[in-house]
């Protein structure tokens, strides 16, 4: 683990640093929209270019890699993003950002791809599990880090703009440093959406769902915030509660998935979420926030998992030679979630008010509790000793 962790770490400092600026960029973009006074349809419009760019990365991204190699690939795509975050402040236009954020969706979909294919050619068997647990935790913890800095300055400004890119820019020095040898890419088996869903229905309906909730979260957040009088300060404590939540409970929820019945797991996690969402719809107008913030926890606690949780699910009826491909169809149909979700609550939002974000969240994770309840009355569980091992998602979250 020590020897990993050495040819390695240059790496995970390059994914920490990217994270800080992606998880500042998301917040920035949403409370920068509110103070530009674009519509908050618009604003969904915006927000959801991010996962059209990273549907675009992650089909390309591998073909790319073949070609030119990691550490090139690496570079260019976060020269890209950092580009792409400083346009953001010369032209505050709601068409031009969308542009704008499709490039950015495109060039941290690659990142995650290099990032993540790199650790695991890194990694042995016995190291793996912790490497991407390490992975994980440095990239909730950059995510929730980034919604601090949002204090750092105005948002009205260009000055956080500035700092987004230098952090994406300065992600490039430890892994263009790298001494670590680089992995070979091999393109994927491939499977297809048809026969994935008859492999397994939940897997497939449930991913789609999560990526529609957690792509209109981490989308939407920032301007539901501002939309319902929270402060700058206010916003990114509860952007980033919800994402340290969210990184606590991975590992208690995957070991309790690996001991019983992961679909019970998959209901009962998706249940408390939606209880959690109801939740801060009733104590958003409460004065004291500090009911809200608590149920921030509570709800990206629960929420944040249940992409890992689909995935272990469909990995339970897979040969190990379709794993690859699987999840390359998984990820594909979690980013058509995460376009669907910016889009229609910001709609959703525009038509009957700020409130309706959390309750379009318990309507999605009621959805997944409703859908896994019906495929346990038609299928049997897969047995405990057959169930695959959870491993934290990649791909980082959406």
């Amino acid at each position: 683990m020590t020897e990993a962790l050495r040819s390695c770490w240059p790496l995970l400092v390059g994914i920490g640093l990217m994270m800080l600026g992606n998880g500042l960029q998301g917040s920035l973009l949403g409370v920068r929209a509110n103070i530009e006074g674009f519509p908050t349809a618009i604003t969904g419009l915006i927000m959801s270019g991010y996962y059209v760019g990273f549907l675009f990365g992650s089909v390309v991204t591998p073909k790319i890699l073949e070609s030119v190699g990691h550490v090139r690939v690496f570079a260019a795509l976060a020269s890209l993003a950092s580009t792409a975050a400083l346009v953001h402040a010369v032209f505050p236009d709601p068409y031009i950002w969308v542009i704008f954020r499709i490039f950015t969706g495109f060039s941290f979909a690659g990142l995650y791809i290099v990032s993540e294919s790199w650790l695991n050619d890194t990694a042995t068997n016995e190291t793996r599990g912790s490497i991407l647990s390490i992975y994980m935790i440095i990239t909730f913890g950059g995510m929730a880090g980034g919604q601090f800095l949002l204090n750092s300055s105005d948002p009205g400004g260009y000055q956080l703009f500035i700092v987004v890119s230098v952090l994406v820019s300065l992600a490039l020095i430890p892994t263009a440093l790298t001494a670590s040898p680089m992995p070979s890419m091999e393109a994927p088996d491939k499977l297809g959406i048809r026969k994935l869903y008859k492999i397994s229905p939940l897997g497939v309906v449930g991913v789609i769902i999560v990526g529609i909730t957690q792509g209109a979260f981490f989308a939407m957040a920032a301007v539901y915030g501002g939309l319902i009088g929270l402060t700058v300060g206010q916003i990114s404590f509860f952007i980033s509660l919800s994402v340290i939540g969210g990184a606590l409970m991975q590992l208690p929820i995957g070991k309790l998935s690996d001991i019983i019945d992961r679909r019970k797991v998959l209901m009962l996690t998706a249940a408390v979420t939606a209880v959690a969402a109801i939740a801060m719809y009733n104590v958003e107008g409460l004065s004291n926030k500090l009911w809200f913030m608590g149920f921030s926890v509570i709800f990206g606690g629960f929420c944040m998992p249940l992409y890992s949780l689909c995935l272990a699910h469909t990995n339970d009826h897979l040969e190990p030679n379709q794993m690859v491909a699987a999840s390359s169809g998984l990820i594909f149909l979690n980013g058509v979630g995460a376009i669907i979700g910016p889009t229609a609550v910001s709609v959703l939002m525009s038509t009957f008010g700020p409130s309706v974000f959390f309750l379009f969240m318990a309507g999605a994770c009621t959805s997944i509790f409703a859908f896994a309840l019906y495929r346990m009355t038609v299928s049997r569980s897969v047995p405990l000793d057959d169930q695959a091992i959870l491993l934290p998602c990649l791909y980082g979250p959406v």
